[in-house]
């Protein structure tokens, strides 16, 4: 068993920095009049749609990391901004597909840049946004983030008893 830790632990400093950014992105947003919820959603469909893929709500949920239901609704707000488009999937008509509308394709690269330029100051302390300590600090949240919630707990090593 794990002693208590003497400082924060890090699944609390993992939210800590995360409410930071959240909230430095907001506020960098802000002047598009975007929330960092609706860059993500925006961001993520750019980089797909640049890929060729024509995503799904449930793929772009999978994608950001989002819930499906939140996901839908940002994407109806987004649409009625005139930034996405909303169409029925052909190949699945309970699904729908997502699109950028050119007015999307512009608000989604002037946002990318704005986030980006924030990474960068955001970073500063580890090099910036190329710097290698932010490569290192990248690998090891994308293996935090690819380890499954639900893995079993490791065993707990017991004594055994020997007859002799």
């Amino acid at each position: 068993m794990t002693s208590a830790p003497n400082g924060p632990t890090p699944g609390y400093l993992v939210w800590r920095l995360s409410t930071k950014w959240r909230v430095a992105v907001d506020r960098a947003l802000a002047p598009l009049r975007l929330t960092h919820a609706q860059y993500a959603l925006l961001a993520s469909l750019h980089g797909m749609q640049r890929s060729g893929q024509s995503p799904s709500q449930r793929q772009l949920a999978d994608h950001t990391g989002l819930e499906p239901l939140y996901v839908s609704k940002l994407a109806r707000t987004l649409e009625s901004a005139g930034l996405v488009r909303r169409t029925p999937d052909p190949a699945d008509t309970r699904a729908v597909q997502l699109s950028l509308t050119p007015e999307g394709r512009d608000a989604g690269s002037r946002a990318i840049t704005v986030v980006h330029e924030l990474l960068d100051r955001l970073l500063a302390p580890l090099g910036g946004l190329d710097g290698p300590r932010t490569e290192v600090l990248t690998r090891e949240l994308k293996l935090l983030l690819e380890a499954p919630l639900d893995a079993p707990p490791a065993p707990i090593a017991t004594p055994t008893s020997s007859k002799e």
